[in-house]
């Protein structure tokens, strides 16, 4: 079963939409988000915390509660006791005590990501990733810009999601989610925004809806070029040698089998 450090295709659905539940577990996602946070009206809280269920599916199934300091954070938490989860996603995650805090009421058995959606989330992420119920940092890049008043292109947002990166590998978790493409009627960018974020480092993407699910998992598959190349890296023996005119030594050889890694697990 796929484990949330693992995560590839996750996709959200409005936990007060439990007819939606099941079609969700059929679209092709690797994992289903009941999303508590912001595809839930404000007087439509409570309907949403008494729909939350897990038996649906095999799926991973993954809660995304209310910020820290909401009116609806407390009661949010209280409404996932009993619940087989396999994760819950924290919002606005920017004070590590206040995760930690999340972490304990869970327990052990239920991680959290922490979704990383302001400048002072980004400045605290490092502290945040290391933390012992973090099994994952995800990039609110939307919020993120909303915070800093930014634009939302990909080069403004390449430090952000280089330190996501980093914060993750120094604390020897899985490497990040990335956030939402809000475009659905090119899908084009969803596959260019996936295809991106892989080359930082990020190994997953949050999904708005199910025609995005084919475009992500094929920007995150290594292409034919890239499999060739692995192959013949792999196939060059020990020490240093030279690959379509490049050096090849250990590192490269390292890079090779976690792409030849990828194509099994496919």
């Amino acid at each position: 079963m796929v484990s949330p450090e693992t995560l590839r295709t996750p996709l959200f659905v409005p936990a007060d939409r439990p007819d939606r539940f099941e079609k969700a577990a059929a679209s092709g996602a690797d994992a289903v988000i009941l999303d508590l946070e912001d595809a839930v009206a404000h007087d439509r809280k409570e309907a949403a915390r008494t729909s939350l269920r897990s038996d649906f599916t095999d799926l991973p199934v993954l809660v995304r509660i209310n910020a820290t300091g909401t009116p609806w954070h407390e009661d949010d938490l209280a409404a996932l006791r009993g619940l087989n989860l396999s994760a819950v996603i924290l919002p606005k995650a920017e004070d590590p005590t206040s995760v930690a805090a999340v972490s304990e009421v869970l327990g052990e058995a239920t991680p959290v990501m922490a979704l990383i959606e302001s400048g002072l989330g980004l400045g605290q992420c490092r502290a945040i990733a290391a933390l012992p119920g973090v099994c994952r940092l995800v990039f609110g890049s939307i919020d993120y810009c909303a915070d800093l008043g930014c634009e939302h292109l990909r080069e403004v947002l390449l430090p952000a999601r280089s330190e996501l990166v980093l914060a993750s590998r120094l604390a020897g978790i899985a490497a990040p989610v990335d956030g939402v493409t809000a475009r659905l009627d090119d899908l084009s960018e969803t596959y260019e925004d996936t295809v991106h974020a892989r080359a930082l480092g990020l190994t997953g993407k949050l999904c708005i809806h199910p025609v995005q699910i084919p475009e992500v998992r094929r920007a995150f598959l290594p292409s034919e070029a890239e499999i060739d190349w692995a192959r013949r890296v792999m196939a060059s023996g020990d020490g240093a040698v030279s690959v379509d005119g490049a050096m090849v030594d250990a590192p490269v050889r390292l890079r090779a089998k976690g792409i030849l890694a990828q194509v099994e697990a496919a």
